[in-house]
């Protein structure tokens, strides 16, 4: 077996980069992450953690003091003192759904400007099925141009981090994808990833493109889950059904599984809007269809604005009304706003005139910086936001929305309406509570 010799470069310390760097750092390895953004590199030298992810913190922490992890902007020093590097940039999506590449490619091209022998260079971005190809074709076009000739093999490996469990998921993964061309690379990565054999972690050893395929693959299915399941939530609606018994039942089926299968606003965040739109886009280039695909997409956008309806159909007038929102993160333990069905919400009722009142024990500092431009009231706590509400609507399942004190929130607030979009509470309690209730799929 080839000898590694555990140095390593991590390119981007946002989300995926972050976390990757630390915990290969807390696997043994020795890290640099790198950037280009100098307020970054500067927050994290100075202990600050640019992101919320539990558990973070202490792990970088650990690591720098161990002196196995560290940051800079010094690509040079970086590259040449590694013999694997991770490219961990974003791939936001462009206008027609495709991933915008140009940071992948312009890491690829730094990473080639300054090898000065064999390289291993990962593909950690999520990216369609193709990227590895045109990591190569950059590479070897810098080093022509440098008139040099050293070897390197390219790997595709995906992450599957779940944001508000990424360290557990990086340190505890389902499984592991490797798309690689040779044995000397697969030989290195799994070097790399030994702590995870010692736990018995299944591997999964493929080619490059069928590794960029997995991870688009894993995303939309459990995209079509949900979807799925906010279908049957509808129709129960109507039907007079509730679908947390549903989905209960058809969790127990061994082939369905229980996962995934919660009614709601719909899917958000970082990873299934812009995966679902990125795999529709790469059967198109390919010349094919991807049907579910188009169609789970067009079922999300419907689930954000039929919570609106509800909203609508319980207030008659949304103008000029007061509506508390809870939650404004994608989902609890994060204060990602991307794609956020809470946040979609929020807009909707400003749009049309409400006057709405907001608190998310996490997410607000960064919503206020992202979007100065929305006239929320932002509140100290979750009474406070409820105080003369004429409609409570629980829009992200923080644990401290599990336990209200109900009786409080029912004496301020102007009207009992509960639209929980969440399905945290039970009907018949609610209802006991004098609170007009209503969930998704229950009522």
């Amino acid at each position: 077996m080839v000898k590694f010799n555990n140095n390593i470069s991590v390119i981007g310390t946002g989300y995926v980069g972050l976390v990757s760097g630390a915990c290969l750092s807390e696997f043994g390895m020795n890290v640099i992450c790198i950037d280009k953004d100098s307020d970054k590199i500067e927050k994290l030298n100075n202990g600050e953690i640019p992101i919320y992810e539990p558990g973070l913190y202490d792990i970088v922490k650990k690591n720098v003091d161990a002196e196995r992890l560290s940051f800079s902007m010094d690509f040079k020093y970086a590259v040449e003192n590694s013999e694997v590097i991770f490219i961990a940039v974003g791939t936001p999506p462009l206008e027609d759904g495709s991933a915008d590449l140009q940071y992948v490619l312009a890491a690829a091209e730094e990473i080639a400007e300054h090898m000065n022998g064999y390289k291993v260079i990962v593909d950690k971005s999520t990216v369609p099925v193709g990227t590895a190809r045109k990591v190569r074709d950059k590479v070897e076009a810098v080093l022509k141009k440098r008139g040099v000739k050293y070897d390197f093999d390219i790997v595709s490996n995906p992450e599957f981090l779940r944001e508000g469990a990424a360290v557990n998921d990086f340190t505890h993964p389902d499984r592991v994808v490797l798309g690689v061309e040779t044995k000397k690379a697969e030989d290195i990565m799994k070097q790399i990833y030994n702590v995870l054999y010692l736990i018995s972690v299944p591997f999964v050893v493929t080619n490059l493109e069928t590794a960029e395929m997995i991870k688009y693959a894993s995303n939309a299915f459990l995209a079509v889950k949900i979807s799925f399941i906010n279908e049957i939530a509808n129709i129960c609606d109507l039907a007079g059904a509730d679908v947390h018994h549903v989905a209960k039942a058809m969790g127990h089926d061994g082939r369905i599984g229980p996962k995934f299968l919660h009614a709601g606003p719909g899917y958000g965040g970082s990873c299934f809007p812009k995966d679902t739109k990125a795999l529709s886009y790469i059967a198109k280039e390919y010349g094919g269809k991807c049907e579910i695909v188009d169609a789970i997409i067009k079922v999300n956008d419907r689930q954000k604005e039929k919570m609106v309806e509800k909203v609508r159909d319980k207030l008659e007038n949304i103008n000029s009304k007061k509506i508390a929102l809870l939650g404004l993160a994608f989902k609890p333990e994060t204060d990602d706003l991307r794609e956020s069905p809470a946040l979609y919400i929020g807009k909707r009722l400003l749009e049309e005139g409400a006057e709405v009142s907001v608190y998310d024990p996490i997410a607000m500092e960064n919503c206020k910086s992202l979007y100065p431009e929305l006239d929320f009231n932002y509140c100290e706590n979750e009474y406070e936001t409820c105080k003369e509400a004429d409609i409570l609507i629980l829009a992200t399942e923080w644990n401290q929305f599990r336990s209200l004190n109900l009786n409080k929130i029912k004496e301020i607030m102007n009207k009992r309406i509960f639209l929980d979009v969440r399905n945290v509470y039970e009907p018949e309690q609610m209802n006991k509570f004098g609170f007009d209730y209503e969930g998704v799929g229950r009522r």
